[in-house]
């Protein structure tokens, strides 16, 4: 599996509300999209209920395979965002580890954050670290809880969904409205 997150910061002044009607109309285009484990329609307010220093449209991917990922940003759908947003940085990191609730649809919240990997860091330990953690998360009410790692940039994601604020986060994480989760068609992640 592969977590896949590109992100827009917006002005300070932008209207979110656009970002709002974006996600209800084009939304429902990936629900069924092919390799697939849900796609989470993200966004965060600087004026707003979540604490967030800037105003973003940032939506975060579990896909399958890497097929999926060809398919979605060699399509139409990602065309017509770049056209509209820009290019984006498209981040990517091979997942270590992803519990995937069966309520996904329900998520509201969403929680990431990414820590920098030292050099010569074990991997291993790291990887067991965060397989341990999910079931931690999961209990504690997250819908899901995605682990991963970016050999690339030398860096590690957390994310976790919520169907209600989570009452605990990480100093650095950031938090995130959602507006929309894409699902296979059967409903399953």
């Amino acid at each position: 599996m592969i977590a896949m997150q590109y992100g827009f910061t917006l002005p300070a002044d932008y209207d979110m509300t656009i970002i709002d009607r974006r996600i209800r109309e084009k939304g429902p285009m990936l629900d069924g999209f092919p390799d697939l484990r849900f796609k989470a329609y993200l966004s965060a307010r600087k004026e707003g209920a979540l604490p967030s220093a800037e105003n973003l449209y940032a939506p975060f991917y579990l896909w399958q395979a890497d097929a999926g990922i060809d398919r979605f940003l060699s399509g139409p759908g990602f065309a017509q965002l770049t056209r509209d947003f820009g290019w984006p940085v498209v981040r990517t990191w091979v997942v270590w580890h992803a519990e995937l609730g069966e309520r996904l649809a329900d998520a509201r919240y969403a929680c990431r954050t990414i820590q920098p990997i030292s050099a010569h860091a074990d991997l291993q330990v790291m990887r067991e670290a965060a397989i341990a953690e999910a079931p931690t998360g999961n209990a504690q009410g997250a819908l899901a809880a995605v682990s991963g790692f970016d050999p690339t940039s030398w860096s590690m994601v957390h994310f976790q969904l919520w169907p209600t604020l989570p009452e605990q986060t990480a100093p650095d994480a950031q938090l995130y409205s959602v507006g929309h989760m894409s699902l296979p068609q059967d409903g399953s992640a």
